[in-house]
C-alpha cells in the first residue's frame, strides 16, 4: 500500500517525506516531520490507524490525515473520521481518486 501511494503521489510531482510500518511509528514520524498530509491505513500492526489518528490529533488537532480503507470498512471509516481524519481513500487505489482526495483536503488547509 505504501509503495502504491508513493508512486501515485510522486508521479504528480509531490514529495513523500516519510513512511511508517505501524501506528506507533506513524505517530513518531508525524512528530518528527510534520507533513502537510498523512495517508494512513486503518488496519496496521501494534497500533491501529484509528488510534494513530487520535494520537496525532492529540498533538495537533489541525493535522491533515487521510485514511486508506478497503471496501466493507465503512464503520471503521466513520470511526476514523470522528477521530479527526479529514477524508478517506478506498482500496484498490485509483490514481485519479487518490490525487483528487489529497488535493481536496489540502485545499481546505489553505
Amino acid at each position: 500500500m505504501r509503495q502504491m501511494i508513493r508512486e501515485i503521489v510522486e508521479a504528480e510531482g509531490h514529495e513523500v517525506v516519510g513512511e511508517a510500518s505501524d501506528g506507533d511509528e506513524a505517530v513518531e514520524e508525524w512528530k518528527r516531520l510534520h507533513p502537510d498530509v498523512v495517508t494512513m491505513d486503518i488496519v496496521m500492526p501494534r497500533r491501529s490507524g484509528i488510534d494513530a489518528v487520535k494520537g496525532i490529533m492529540d498533538i495537533d488537532s489541525s493535522a491533515c490525515v487521510v485514511m486508506c480503507s478497503a471496501l466493507g470498512q465503512e464503520t471503521l471509516v466513520q470511526e476514523a473520521l470522528q477521530a479527526g481524519a479529514r477524508d478517506f481513500i478506498v482500496k484498490p487505489f485509483k490514481p485519479a481518486s487518490v490525487i483528487a482526495t489529497l488535493n481536496k483536503v489540502l485545499e481546505k488547509e489553505v
